[in-house]
């Protein structure tokens, strides 16, 4: 039997991912929706590969495998007008899908694992079984992209983040990997790690670890180093913040070397690493870790991509920072809108309130400026183009107006916006992330 007639097809692999999808989302509120359902129908006819996999960890091995050939990447996305920012058929079954995750699972569970700084194993399955991890990946590797999106990956990030940032860094912190693994990755490393990954009973969880525990941090100017010594990388060094880092299965760090900023894979029990507790004001949910690099070595065949690769990644993950911030942002919004229409003060709702009023106002504004920022930023990065000054606009509105938006809401909220029944003292403390971390994410 040839190898084409012992392979199952795209079409089928993809009408079995839409069938896993169907059958999780079809009690979703959102699948009521006739233009919802004939859209995912209609995704479940062609054998499409949009939706989402699965993660939930414990310690593997990875094999070494030597992969034939040029690596597998995603198609190029199909160019479309640089203006034109209305998501595709597909890409609004997508989002509403994530939409309903977010209301339905993340939000309700977000108190409690922000508290106890951990993420529910029953939201990984659930999550899982809906697929967030492979996004990024192509078809042939056992992924669900026909070509890579950064605007479908920012869309579903603003989704998620919407129900819970700490939940969807938590979430998405394997997808990153998985995503930097099938861009950036040569045929050998992706057929020893990217097939674990495609596992949707038990894909492992992951972490791309990029910050450093410094002041002004510049992924640019690390301090982790790798030395080459014969066949092999020593690395030392210290990475901050790195999600889920207690029970993560494979990391992708960056490091210095020979002058370059690189990407280089480790895997947990190596010898040498050492982890420590790393909590944060925000983003409790994806229980951050400090990992300590003293003398690590890893086969010089684990260094991932290139030094423009690196540059790539740093910038894909603070867009998509920016994209929570949107969802967490919009979250906001949505609260205290609601908000200032019920609470009277003086025989009136305080919404009536010229100042009251204005500030609801400057927030909308600021969120629907960051959101078009974002989603340019993605459909230039969709198409082709150098995207690094709106990454850098994207970036620099995060970090000015998604604290201040928090802050915004904690002041119009008084004594509510400060305590813990009311969500929004976790949303200003998560928004106060996104203009200062880096890495976890990529889009």
């Amino acid at each position: 039997m040839s190898d084409l007639q012992s392979k199952p097809s795209l079409a089928d692999r993809g009408q079995a991912l839409g069938l896993r999808l169907i059958t999780r989302a079809g009690g979703l509120e959102s699948m009521k929706n006739p233009g919802v359902r004939r859209a995912v129908e209609r995704v479940l006819y062609n054998g499409a590969r949009q939706g989402f996999k699965a993660q939930t960890a414990a310690g593997r091995a990875f094999a070494k495998q030597t992969g034939t050939g040029a690596p597998a990447r995603n198609a190029p996305t199909k160019p479309r007008r640089e203006l034109d920012l209305t998501p595709t058929e597909d890409q609004a079954m997508i989002q509403q899908v994530a939409r309903e995750l977010a209301d339905e699972l993340l939000r309700p569970a977000a108190s409690t694992a922000d508290a106890e700084r951990t993420t529910p194993a029953e939201l990984r399955a659930q999550a899982g079984e809906l697929g967030l991890t492979l996004v990024g990946v192509p078809a042939e590797l056992g992924g669900v992209a026909e070509e890579r999106s950064a605007v479908t990956a920012a869309l579903v990030l603003e989704e998620l983040a919407r129900g819970d940032m700490g939940l969807a860094v938590s979430l998405m912190a394997t997808g990153a990997v998985a995503t930097a693994l099938a861009a950036y990755g040569d045929a050998s490393q992706q057929a020893t790690y990217l097939p674990a990954f495609a596992d949707e009973k038990n894909p492992p969880v992951a972490a791309l670890a990029l910050m450093e525990p410094q002041p002004l941090f510049d992924p640019f100017a690390l301090r982790t180093t790798a030395r080459a010594e014969g066949d092999e990388l020593v690395i030392d060094g210290v990475k901050a913040m790195v999600p889920n880092a207690d029970s993560a299965e494979l990391f992708v760090v960056s490091a210095t070397l020979d002058g370059e900023s690189r990407l280089v894979i480790v895997e947990p029990g190596t010898d040498g690493i050492r982890l420590e507790q790393d909590p944060g004001m925000g983003v409790r949910a994806a229980r951050t870790g400090r990992l300590t690099f003293a003398g690590v070595r890893v086969p010089r065949t684990n260094l991932l991509g290139t030094a423009d690769d690196h540059r790539d990644a740093v910038r894909r993950a603070r867009l998509a920072w920016a994209a929570a911030a949107v969802g967490t942002a919009q979250a906001v919004l949505d609260q205290v809108s609601e908000y200032v229409k019920e609470r009277k003060a003086f025989g009136e709702p305080i919404g009536h309130r010229q100042a009251v009023a204005f500030t609801v106002a400057d927030i909308a504004i600021e969120l629907d400026g960051l959101r078009l920022v974002v989603w340019r930023a993605a459909a230039l990065l969709d198409a082709g183009q150098d995207a690094s000054a709106q990454i850098a606009h994207a970036r620099h509105l995060a970090a000015t107006y998604g604290a201040q938006i928090g802050s915004h809401a904690v002041q119009l909220l008084g004594g509510h916006g400060f305590v813990k029944e009311f969500d929004n003292e976790r949303w200003y403390r998560d928004l106060r992330a996104t203009g200062v971390l880096e890495g976890a994410l990529l889009l």
